[in-house]
């Protein structure tokens, strides 16, 4: 019995030394090249990991602080808020479009954008100051995992990204929860006038069929689109979902064409935070467990 507890132990003593060294190795700089292609289709390489990292928009910064390369972070948006650790990060401006001369201030070896138009000229004219740029979508929840393995691999924090990615693979091909008795559907309304509501081309209608609701416009393939007022109404959702940290309802509550719409006229709003459920990142889970308590707690 002693002999058997003494193996146990130097085996426990063995596995501790392999899961050091591999974080050790993990976390020490390669000199080795790396290459991802982007969502542009572009061939991003870096003679080494990057250790001097901007990242222009909020879920990229929540990505690498969760795969352990927010140390690499010299430079985020003004809308990076989370972790809080990322408030110490100096800011290069709002992101969309980004201030190329705050960027390259930051003397980056790497900036991480989204893919717009206006982010795709930036990364042009960063790339002429010598800056390696990458370019990725991130408006569904699929693409939350191939988003963590390339910022991995251009980070060297290889091995915590694919954790991470397989984690967001596997919640991006859960089946939809089946729809709770009661009220359950619902409709994103991210703009009035016009208004603009979310399609299933969001990650925000994922969350939804996630947490057992049904929005609305699933049937808009696009991740978000402009409708009209009287389309709302007929639709007839249960909840109007609105992104914002207060639980004041919105001004157009109070006009009387969107009285037309039972929800509203009835102010049964979910009243979602915006930096939980305004960016697709690692905390999708918590957004959908977040998502289902409201839903249950609204009467």
């Amino acid at each position: 019995m002693r002999r058997w507890a003494h193996r146990t132990h130097l085996a426990g003593l063995l596995l501790s030394a392999v899961l050091l060294a591999c974080r050790q190795a993990e976390r020490s700089p390669s000199h080795q090249g790396v290459v991802v292609t982007d969502d542009a289709g572009r061939r991003v390489g870096l003679a080494a990991p990057a250790q001097r990292v901007v990242s222009l928009l909020p879920s990229f910064t929540e990505l690498l602080f969760a795969i352990g390369a927010g140390d690499r972070l010299v430079g985020r948006t003004a809308w990076c808020d989370y972790p809080p650790e990322a408030l110490r990060v100096p800011s290069v401006g709002d992101g969309m479009p980004p201030n190329v001369e705050a960027v390259a201030a930051r003397h980056p070896d790497l900036a991480v954008l989204y893919r717009s138009g206006p982010n795709v000229t930036a990364a042009e004219q960063l790339e002429r100051l010598g800056i390696k740029t990458v370019l990725l979508d991130l408006n569904r929840l699929e693409e939350l995992g191939p988003a963590a393995r390339r910022l991995g691999v251009l980070t060297g924090r290889v091995a915590s990204a694919d954790s991470l990615a397989r984690a967001m693979d596997s919640l991006a091909a859960a089946p939809p929860q089946p729809l709770t008795p009661g009220p359950q559907s619902l409709v994103f309304i991210v703009w009035d006038n016009p208004p603009i509501v979310i399609g299933a081309g969001s990650y925000l209608d994922r969350l939804a069929s996630l947490a057992g609701a049904r929005n609305v416009f699933h049937d808009i393939a696009a991740p978000s689109a402009q409708v009209s007022i009287e389309t709302i109404a007929a639709r007839d959702p249960d909840f109007v979902a609105v992104l914002s940290d207060s639980v004041v309802p919105p001004r157009y509550a109070g006009r009387p064409e969107w009285r037309v719409v039972r929800a509203v006229r009835a102010g049964r709003f979910l009243f979602l935070p915006g930096q939980l459920f305004g960016r697709p990142g690692p905390r999708v889970a918590e957004a959908v467990r977040e998502l289902r308590h409201r839903l249950d707690a609204t009467p």
